[in-house]
């Protein structure tokens, strides 16, 4: 439930971001401050590090509450803040809240979950391991001028930056609709079809499989159709769900994309014989608002439909109703979810290399570039991420791949692909740097058991977490690769697998892919390449 606000109270926050302009205020989960330059201190402001820095918790009055997003513009000198010139040498005294002010219960109920935040952020970039020549600062610069063409909206692609704010902006109304529909087909299926390719069901595959695991204990199944012209897959999808209550989710823009739209088809006829004229209470379409071939057919045939934003490409949709239905219909907390993307649009919106890890993580793949690596390996050491790394793979290889630029994105599944990949990795042309993603607390967990005869000879490690062991395979595995086999590493934490840290990291990949590629000087947005093969493929099939 949000918090209510009024001016005259007084609150407490964590300074999340600082600009020349004003400082960045986290509230609560729902509510954000900013502190203008000119509410820091009655004395002439240079400098607002002299007053305030990233990470600390301030007390502040609220001046002004806005009518729209959850905001609040925030005041230090109204509660006659000490002035600090050099915030390094001298001690400076925050006031006590007294015990009758406005909101204090509120206040110390919020405390555990502020110390919480400080000392586990939802994103950790660790570059202890990963070897640069270089220093991350040096770049700022450049990070300020694109970090201001980006939110100015004034560089290659600008139309396609709808993913900037949407967690701001999103229609709450289809929002509220998404859910309901969720809950129609856990009602009336067994076996729910989410029809569409690249970006059309990629992100609600990582995110489903990264929040629930393998082998998730759902009355739902999730199966995934339209994104091969594999013909066995189809017919064996087909034949599996003959006898069971099926729902069908067909995502697609334009409706043409014709591995989508071939599976669609047969799916539908599937449905309309098994279920005749009730088969369009079943299927639900994700597509333009007016535009392109699937829209007129949802119309046409009765479909719940749902809009695909124009701004917003395939590989940034996961937060839209693209992959919100399918992730709301397997279970998740799509509320949570977009609570971290709305976080994360907030906390990530600015350009300090020193506060802002997308920017760094970023601005370090640049860097491993220069020094001569041409492919970035995505690590995961669990095997519910291994489609967070497919997700990623597309989002950052459409983006980048162009006019002869980009690294080319590879991924592993270890300690698995240590037994293949490792050999190359450790001993083979250095051509690769590797981003370990890390979920620091497992989803689930058990201890190795001890057996009177060890005939396994496994009880070393008996009493022993399965989990405690995977960490001590990253580590070994982190020391081989980067001091012997002299490969950097770039570590992601991430504290655990939840909808809200999924969010936020899911946007965490879309602001550093921004500033990564037009650090390239590229169009982060299209994806001119692919058009090539289709007019090939289309040519062969007589279209």
């Amino acid at each position: 439930m949000k918090r209510m606000y009024m001016n005259g109270q007084i609150v407490e926050g964590t300074i999340t971001g600082i600009q020349p302009y004003g400082a960045f205020v986290s509230i609560d989960e729902n509510t954000t401050g900013l502190i203008h330059i000119s509410e820091i201190s009655d004395d002439f402001v240079r400098d607002i590090r002299q007053f305030v820095s990233q990470g600390e918790r301030i007390i502040a009055k609220i001046i002004d509450v806005s009518e729209g997003p959850h905001q609040l513009r925030l005041s230090l000198k109204a509660l006659n803040y000490s002035s600090r010139k050099d915030r390094q040498s001298k001690d400076h005294k925050r006031p006590l809240v007294p015990s009758d002010t406005i909101g204090f219960e509120t206040l110390a109920d919020m405390m555990p979950q502020w110390l919480s935040e400080k000392e586990n952020p939802m994103i950790r970039v660790d570059l202890k391991h990963a070897l640069l020549e270089e220093d991350v600062l040096s770049y700022q610069d450049e990070v300020s001028r694109i970090h201001d063409m980006i939110h100015s909206r004034s560089g290659k692609g600008n139309d396609y930056l709808g993913w900037l704010d949407w967690a701001e902006r999103y229609d709450v109304e289809e929002f509220a609709r998404i859910k309901e529909c969720a809950k129609r087909i856990q009602d009336q299926a067994e076996v729910l079809l989410v029809c569409g390719i690249g970006g059309s069901y990629l992100g609600s595959r990582a995110a489903i499989e990264m929040i629930q695991g393998p082998f998730p204990k759902n009355d739902l199944e999730i199966i995934y159709v339209g994104n091969t012209f594999s013909s066995t897959s189809v017919v064996r999808i087909l034949d599996y769900i003959k006898d069971k209550e099926v729902a069908c989710n067909v995502i697609s823009k334009s409706g043409t994309t014709t591995e989508t739209a071939l599976a669609f088809r047969m799916i539908r006829q599937f449905m309309e014989e098994k279920y005749g004229d009730d088969a369009s209470k079943r299927i639900y379409a994700t597509t333009d608002k007016e535009r392109g071939l699937l829209k007129p057919q949802a119309d046409a045939k009765g479909y719940e439909s749902f809009v695909i934003p124009d701004d917003i490409g395939g590989r940034f949709s996961v937060i839209t109703p693209v992959g919100l239905l399918p992730m709301a219909a397997a279970g998740l907390d799509i509320d949570k979810f977009m609570a971290g993307v709305k976080k994360a649009t907030f906390e990530l919106n600015n350009s300090d290399l020193s506060s802002n890890p997308a920017y760094v993580y970023a601005v370090v793949r640049r860097m491993l570039e220069k020094q001569g690596k041409s492919v970035e390996m995505f690590v995961s050491y669990e095997s519910h991420l291994v489609f967070l790394a497919e997700w990623w793979k597309q989002l950052f290889g459409e983006s980048e791949g162009k006019d002869g630029k980009g690294l080319l994105p590879a991924s592993v599944n270890f300690s698995t692909d240590l037994h293949s990949m490792g050999q190359f990795v450790q001993d083979g042309n250095k051509v690769l740097f590797e981003t370990v993603v890390l979920v620091d607390k497992p989803i689930a967990d058990m201890v190795v058991p001890t057996e009177a005869d060890d005939l396994d000879q496994m009880n070393y490690l008996a009493g022993k977490s399965l989990h405690w062991i995977n960490e001590k395979a990253f580590e070994g595995t982190l020391e081989a690769h980067e001091v012997t086999g002299g490969v950097p590493n770039v570590l992601i934490h991430i504290d655990e697998a939840n909808e809200e840290n999924l969010g936020y990291a899911m946007y965490f990949f879309f602001k550093a892919l921004a500033m990564s590629v037009y650090m390239l000087d590229v169009n982060p947005f299209d994806q001119p390449g692919v058009e090539v093969y289709k007019k090939n493929m289309f040519k062969l099939l007589g279209k």
